[in-house]
């Protein structure tokens, strides 16, 4: 009687230690890179939630900001987050108007801000510039490690302007507000 031929089986070798060596490297990759973006949100990228309306309308109470603090030095116009618990026991955020060793004259009168003798050109500002119940008398220069703080709403805003916040120390300065991320609808970069 004629032989069956024998038929060839495929066997498969899984090799373990490949496998293992695979998944190590997996997780060792996943690890590094949840480090990678702890580090950068605790020191480069903070987010913060705009609570009230002293910075209409630019940001609405409820908008989702990212911040950026990596060097970051503050700038005329920046928008910033600021750490006031000393003062008002929150953070607050708001627009830097003048910066150590510039001059500034908050003219009520006029509803104008001169920095180093010009008038700044405003055009986020939502509300005429009301002196404050509390208000602050402003120096003519702004001292070494210090700025001057307003809101674009500046009816309502409590800002440097009054006693309560007043002059603004550069290490209270969390860091730039760069671009709003939620609502969707309201996703912008801020300048």
């Amino acid at each position: 009687m004629p032989q069956k031929p024998k038929k060839n089986k495929i066997r498969i070798k899984i090799n373990d230690k490949k496998i293992t060596d695979y998944m190590f490297d997996f997780t060792r990759t996943i690890i590094f890179v949840f480090a990678i973006i702890s580090v950068a949100f605790t020191f480069i990228i903070r987010d913060a939630n705009v609570v009230g309306n002293s910075m209409l309308d630019t940001l609405h109470s409820d908008d989702k900001i990212f911040i950026t603090n990596f060097m970051y030095e503050p700038k005329c116009g920046d928008i910033v987050a600021i750490n006031a618990e000393n003062q008002i026991e929150k953070r607050i955020i708001k627009r830097v108007i003048a910066v150590e060793g510039q001059t500034l004259v908050v003219d009520y009168s006029k509803n104008a801000v001169y920095v180093d003798g010009i008038k700044i050109d405003e055009p986020y500002v939502s509300s005429l510039t009301r002196e404050p119940s509390n208000p602050l008398q402003i120096p003519y220069v702004i001292p070494e490690g210090y700025i001057f703080v307003m809101g674009d709403n500046r009816i309502i805003s409590l800002d440097s302007r009054d006693k309560s916040i007043g002059l603004v120390s550069v290490d209270d300065v969390i860091g730039k507000a760069q671009f709003i991320f939620f609502p969707l609808d309201r996703f912008k970069y801020l300048y």
